[in-house]
């Protein structure tokens, strides 16, 4: 055999090797998320904590208040992707399409500088600001991050932008901490 036909013969299939006939099931996601759920061993924040939680929530509203529902959300995504938290990237994303935002849009937060001609200068500012708070331990805030976030938003936009971003980054750490099950939503 010839160095050619070895590799050809490495990368072959088999004669015997015949492709699956039929794809194997993908899980119910009722089924699987309620089993998820019994299965979750972890304390209720809410219950556990009660003051702490209603605390959080209305520190959350209150960084919501004056910001565009649509940057309110993809502000939330971005952080719950860095922080590869399921559980609020699940509820947010759904958020942000109850609210009209394109599949587009939502596939492309993650890569939103490849894709920057999909969202505005100022989401742009603030997605670039949400990953460098919510990365803050990795370097800081850059001062270019925040000069082009205090250009795109006057003071209090920026200051509710910052208290968002801390609330989103408190949520999803709360959620990873207590096992939370993407899928669930305790708001209902």
């Amino acid at each position: 055999m010839t160095t050619n036909s070895i590799a050809t013969a490495e990368i072959a299939p088999s004669a015997s090797a015949t492709p699956s006939t039929t794809a194997e099931a993908l899980p119910d996601p009722a089924a699987a998320i309620a089993s998820a759920e019994a299965a979750r061993t972890r304390l209720d924040f809410g219950r556990s904590a009660r003051p702490a939680f209603r605390a959080l929530i209305g520190f959350d509203a209150a960084a919501r208040e004056g910001l565009d529902p649509a940057l309110v959300e993809l502000i939330q995504i971005r952080a719950s992707h860095i922080n590869h938290c399921a559980y609020c990237l699940h509820m947010h994303t759904n958020d942000a399409r109850k609210a009209g935002e394109s599949e587009d849009r939502l596939h492309l937060v993650a890569v939103w500088r490849e894709a920057r001609h999909f969202f505005t200068a100022k989401e742009q500012a603030a997605l670039a600001l949400t990953e460098a708070v919510t990365l803050v331990a990795d370097g800081g805030v850059p001062d270019d991050v925040y000069a082009e976030a205090a250009a795109r938003f006057d003071e209090r936009e920026l200051a509710q932008v910052i208290a968002l971003i801390c609330a989103i980054n408190t949520w999803n750490r709360v959620a990873l901490a207590t096992g939370k099950v993407a899928g669930t939503d305790e708001r209902r």
